[in-house]
């Protein structure tokens, strides 16, 4: 799995951050194991440093082999909560799709 991290000026996520992010993505979703090729991880400041609340997102797409890509988006008031958002949101979209897969195999 490829994890690659996008950030906007505003969103502030350095080389560091952007290893620390690929590695809790590459571990919440190991279990999807070769069947996710690619992660796309994209990270925005909503207001672009006006403030306010939940205004940091985090879209991620996953693209699995054989199939469309799945993406998801989740705001929430800290980059790392929105990273933490889409990610769940992520696996619960994952589980869904390779169960719905799963399950025309076996019928």
């Amino acid at each position: 799995m490829h994890v690659q991290v996008y950030s906007d000026s505003n969103a502030g996520a350095h080389e560091e951050f952007a290893q620390r992010v690929t590695g809790t993505i590459e571990s919440a979703l190991s279990r999807f194991g070769d069947q996710i090729t690619r992660v796309e991880v994209h990270l925005t400041d909503v207001n672009a440093g006006k403030g306010g609340t939940d205004d940091k997102r985090c879209t991620m797409e996953a693209r699995l082999a054989g199939m469309h890509p799945i993406a998801v988006s989740h705001q929430a008031g800290t980059v790392l909560h929105a990273i933490d958002g889409a990610t769940a949101k992520l696996e619960r979209a994952l589980d869904s799709a390779v169960g719905k897969l799963h399950q025309r195999f076996v019928e």
